[in-house]
């Protein structure tokens, strides 16, 4: 039997992202499949939150193209990058919260470019008069992924309701983010 290695990956978010401490055992019966099989394709944990990684980066990469973020107000292309990052949103919150992706001094190339991207969307609208000035662009894009990382959080435990995701992120982080027109 053939094994998906993309639809191992998905179960293991799946799972990963409601119990970030699971053990290879439960990731591999979430996935269908025996220890061993999955042993064969991760070496360990590690390398399976390595793959998980480069799938989130893949997701995150695809919302920011898919949201069309240089183009149109600022304000506008932050709620369209929201409604495209929602699926991807519990594996971003895992992900963001996983040390071992962040230890050490070399910075994931894939991390910088969406990052890049993000603060590019709040440095234009800064510059634009949308955003406010006193917060940095990189300030607002940590700002934008502890949002949506909570926001699915709260989506997975029931404590909010999975229609209001995108309501309420965009409106704490525009809420926050812009620049008050004084009068």
């Amino acid at each position: 039997m053939s094994v998906d290695r993309t639809q191992v990956l998905r179960a293991a978010a799946a799972l990963l992202t409601r119990k970030a401490t699971a053990t290879m055992d439960e990731v591999a019966r979430a996935a269908g499949i025996g220890r061993a099989t999955l042993h064969r394709h991760f070496a360990g944990r590690d390398a399976l939150v390595w793959a998980l990684e480069e799938l989130g980066l893949q997701e995150l990469e695809a919302a920011l193209d898919r949201a069309g973020i240089d183009a149109g107000p600022e304000d506008e292309a932050v709620r369209r990058l929201v409604a495209e990052v929602e699926p991807a949103a519990p594996l971003l919150s895992f992900l963001v919260t996983e040390n071992q992706l962040f230890e050490g001094e070399q910075v994931n190339e894939g991390w910088a470019r969406l990052d890049a991207r993000v603060s590019a969307l709040f440095r234009r609208g800064q510059e634009n008069g949308v955003f406010r000035i006193d917060l940095t662009p990189a300030w607002l894009t940590e700002a934008f992924y502890g949002l949506v990382g909570s926001g699915a959080w709260a989506v997975q435990d029931g404590r909010v309701a999975a229609k209001d995701f995108q309501y309420m992120i965009v409106e704490l982080l525009l809420g926050g983010a812009r620049r008050s027109v004084e009068k």
